[in-house]
């Protein structure tokens, strides 16, 4: 099956958290692609604000049309970063993933900023949105990252890393690079199923309400029923959007308290089409993974 209608997501980037650097001093930040890969919470749609850790995660229009936000994890290299996987192919089952991100002389970069309790957040997703990993590799001291997974089936997938480097001068760069992994077997696409607004993880009810519009930050709320969202990696859910077509990335954070029982995020899409959301939470000590198809009209 030939791939979806490409599009780019994963900058679909952002409006952008409160305050600045709390509870450390950091150097000079900047993003790439700029506004790109990562979006926060703002308590005021179109308002663009400084992430709490620190990060410019983007500036949103206060009105409707096309943003002109890039996309990330789109690239293997950007921002003098390359994300070398120790391998592109692999079978399926049990395995390990390894990586390293060099810098732009060929040696590995081994400074990170500690962003929602990890210095690194990695995703695995196959390209028909079959299969998907958010996984936290640990790293060696030779820059080396590797993560224990599974994937169970045969088909293309995408790669994401999602860091904040930090250089010699303290400046701290937030990127997301991407990168092929192919399963082999035999493949057949599964077709996404309609736009809903009801996931049923674990036994979980958890319903999405609120409208993604184009160029604008707008609410997306989550509630769940059977239980009660807890802290899970510094937030109460981590939102990962996905644009069908060419996987664009965008790691969305909430905020940082509860709406009536609701975890609140602010979601900017940069174009019109087809996205897939899955929130990671957690409920009585256990995490699960909530999925979504939107349609951006």
């Amino acid at each position: 099956m030939p791939p979806r209608l490409p599009l780019y997501v994963g900058g679909v980037v952002l409006a952008l958290l409160v305050g600045v650097g709390i509870g450390r001093v950091i150097g000079p930040v900047t993003t790439y692609p700029p506004d790109a890969g990562q979006q926060s919470a703002a308590p005021n749609a179109g308002a663009p604000m400084v992430a709490a850790d620190g990060h410019i995660h983007g500036v949103t229009g206060g009105g409707s049309g096309a943003s002109g936000l890039a996309a990330g994890g789109l690239e293997i290299s950007a921002a003098g970063y390359t994300l070398v996987p120790a391998a592109d192919v692999a079978e399926p089952g049990k395995q390990a993933i390894s990586f390293r991100i060099l810098r732009k002389d060929g040696t590995p970069q081994t400074n990170f900023a500690v962003v929602h309790e990890k210095p690194l957040h990695f995703f695995v997703v196959r390209r028909d949105f079959g299969v998907y990993r958010h996984l936290h590799p640990t790293m060696a001291e030779d820059g080396t990252w590797t993560v224990e997974t599974e994937l169970p089936e045969a088909g293309p997938y995408r790669m994401y890393a999602d860091f904040t480097a930090v250089d010699a001068a303290g400046t701290q760069t937030a990127i997301t690079l991407g990168a092929d992994l192919t399963v082999t077997g035999s493949f057949e696409p599964v077709a996404l199923p309609p736009a809903a607004t009801v996931s049923k993880p674990g036994g979980l009810t958890v319903t999405m309400s609120g409208t993604a519009t184009v160029g604008v930050a707008s609410p997306i709320l989550f509630t769940v029923d059977g239980g009660t969202f807890e802290p899970y990696l510094g937030a109460f859910g981590h939102l990962v959007a996905l644009r069908d077509g060419d996987m664009g990335f965008a790691h969305v954070h909430p905020e940082p308290q509860l709406a009536q029982g609701a975890v609140k995020f602010w979601f900017t899409a940069p174009s019109p089409g087809t996205y897939r959301f899955y929130l990671d939470f957690q409920v009585g000590g256990v995490v699960h993974t909530a999925d979504y198809v939107v349609v951006v009209a």
